[in-house]
């Protein structure tokens, strides 16, 4: 299996909502093409209620077993980056869970209901890498339905298990 690892940078959000549990709310805000040359929590634009930050540098990992699901994130139209980010309860407030161009991926991320995740448009810059990537390692693969082989129960075999709850003898 062939990978390549981008480089990229992670931009996040902090927003003020108005809730009573809460005073504000973390997003991923974007993917950047390189990481720049800042620390990470460097603070970027903002106001009050909207404040965004460099969270840090991150690796794009590309797999070649995950070209057709590639190909998929392009055709669905403006192709993305699945990014997830996850509350620590300590400083700094949040951290980087991962980041992806694979759909089904970055539906796994949102399997951890405490992960925050968003899918960000995916900049040009690592399109274009990732359309070589494709061009360079995909194959195209069969698809094979399995046919099920019929169940005989004379010729032996594992026996079926039996549903519902068997009593004892005696019982009622």
């Amino acid at each position: 299996m062939t990978q390549v690892h981008i480089e990229v940078g992670i931009v996040v959000e902090r927003r003020a909502v108005e809730s009573p549990w809460i005073d504000h709310a973390w997003a991923p805000l974007a993917v950047l093409p390189e990481p720049p040359p800042l620390a990470p929590w460097t603070s970027l634009q903002g106001t009050p209620e909207r404040q965004s930050f460099y969270l840090g540098p991150a690796t794009l990992t590309l797999h070649s077993v995950d070209t057709a699901h590639f190909r998929e994130n392009f055709q669905a139209g403006r192709a993305k980056l699945w990014v997830a980010i996850r509350p620590t309860g300590i400083e700094p407030e949040i951290e980087f869970v991962g980041v992806t161009a694979d759909p089904f991926e970055g539906e796994v991320y949102s399997e951890n209901v405490a992960d925050l995740v968003e899918a960000l448009p995916m900049p040009e810059a690592i399109a274009e890498q990732v359309l070589a990537f494709f061009e360079a390692h995909h194959v195209e693969r069969e698809f094979i339905k399995r046919k099920r082989a019929e169940h005989d129960p004379r010729k032996g075999g594992a026996p079926r298990p039996e549903s519902g709850l068997r009593r004892r003898e005696g019982e009622a």
